[in-house]
């Protein structure tokens, strides 16, 4: 067993720098495709009266009039696809992590099993099972058989070995349903923040037009208060979202938590009570 950690760290190293990997791409990628969307999709020549970019759009055009919403625009977009990217992501990577079945109704049964003394059948469902909480218990499970197996430790000293052996594997296993999680978090508080950069500029921009000698410019105030209000709709909508999808996956995570540490608890409890 002492040698455990030394066989699983370099896939844990491995599946860290991939995962960094795959974050430093995907935000790329986001922000490619969220300028490609609105200099090519919403700056369609089409979608302009004489097919001209630099006219105003055409009336009921929506995507010309987020396209003359500036180059916070496309910043945004990407934002926003981040948003949906690393949520599929954690999404994809919890699901694994929960394993095959039911964490709920697998934790039961290993709790049954483990109180009638089935501790082989209960690594087999382990196995059965897989992902990061059946890993957690089959190693508190072996763990449980070793300690048994020898007959030199007293028991107050196996249940310390049994806790640890959990607390290790958890340590290990939690670090990859946390991750990227951080990115979620921050595009909260940066959704907001650049769509008030758009609105800032918008409103430079209509008062640009206010100032003007004579008569305000009204298309170049109408302008800048469509950018103002676009670049703020925009930044909520992808702070709200991003707020949502990192709640919804924080409970997730929270829940297969209070799984491990309950069949963790399940394990010591009944060591404890079957060796006093």
């Amino acid at each position: 067993m002492a040698n455990a950690p030394k066989t699983t760290a370099p896939a844990k190293k491995e599946s860290g720098n991939s995962g960094n990997l795959f974050a430093s791409l995907a935000i790329i990628i986001c922000f490619v495709i969220g300028y490609i969307v609105w200099k090519f999709v919403m700056g369609n020549p089409t979608n302009f009266q004489e097919n001209n970019p630099e006219n105003q759009p055409n009336p009921g055009n929506y995507l010309g009039m987020i396209y003359h919403a500036g180059v916070i625009v496309p910043i945004l977009i990407g934002l926003f696809l981040m948003v949906w990217v690393f949520s599929i992501e954690r999404f994809i990577v919890i699901g694994r992590a929960a394993g095959t079945g039911n964490v709920g109704n697998f934790v039961r049964k290993v709790q049954s099993l483990i109180n009638g003394g089935n501790i082989d059948t209960a690594i087999a469902e382990c196995d059965k099972q897989k992902g990061s909480v059946a890993n957690v218990v089959k190693a508190g499970l072996l763990k449980y058989k070793d300690v048994s197996a020898n007959t030199g430790l007293d028991a107050e000293k196996s249940v310390v070995a049994i806790q640890k052996e959990i607390e290790e594997t958890t340590a290990l296993e939690m670090p990859m349903l946390e991750k990227n999680m951080n990115v979620i978090a921050t595009l909260v508080s940066i959704g907001t923040l650049t769509g008030l950069l758009g609105t800032v500029t918008g409103m430079i921009k209509a008062f640009s037009a206010l100032a003007t000698g004579g008569a305000p410019d009204s298309a170049k105030l109408a302008n800048g208060i469509s950018e103002a209000l676009i670049n703020t709709a925009t930044g909520i909508g992808t702070s709200t979202f991003a707020i949502v999808m990192y709640n919804i996956l924080t409970a997730k995570i929270d829940s297969l938590t209070y799984s491990i540490d309950e069949a963790g608890f399940s394990i010591v409890q009944t060591y404890a009570a079957n060796h006093k």
